[in-house]
């Protein structure tokens, strides 16, 4: 089991940056694909960027190399640095690990996923981005 907590949320005006990160505990070994959702209001949940456990990254096409997502200083930390912040990626973040993703599927979360299919079972309670003038 892992257990996932996200933080650095927050408020910033368009063209800003935001740095979310998201600390697991528990089996953190066992977390074969991790990564980083957002669900705006009104809207299904979506991948935004993802990390294998060979350190591999995957990124949803509207982040157009505007985010990117890292490994912490500590290894059980995931980070997703968010650039060039735009009204569009107002939602609210979440961090989600499918703890046995077969090699070479954990891409498909960051373009495929739309609120179902998968094997998300961790996922953390979310931080709220909000980007406005």
């Amino acid at each position: 089991q892992v257990q996932l907590k996200e933080s650095g949320g927050g408020s910033v005006q368009p063209g800003g940056s935001l740095r979310l990160s998201c600390t697991a505990s528990g089996s953190t070994q066992s977390s074969a694909c991790m990564g980083w959702f957002r669900q705006a209001p009104g809207k299904e949940r979506e991948g935004v960027a993802v990390m294998d456990i060979n350190g591999s990254p995957a990124y949803a096409d509207f982040v157009k190399g505007r985010f990117t997502v890292s490994r912490g200083n500590a290894k059980n930390t995931l980070d997703l640095q968010m650039n060039a912040l735009s009204p569009e990626d107002t939602a609210m973040y979440y961090c989600a690990a499918d703890l046995s993703a077969p090699p070479g599927t954990c891409a498909w979360y960051a373009t495929n996923y739309y609120g179902s299919g998968g094997n998300l079972g961790e996922w953390g309670q979310g931080t709220l981005v909000t980007v406005s003038s």
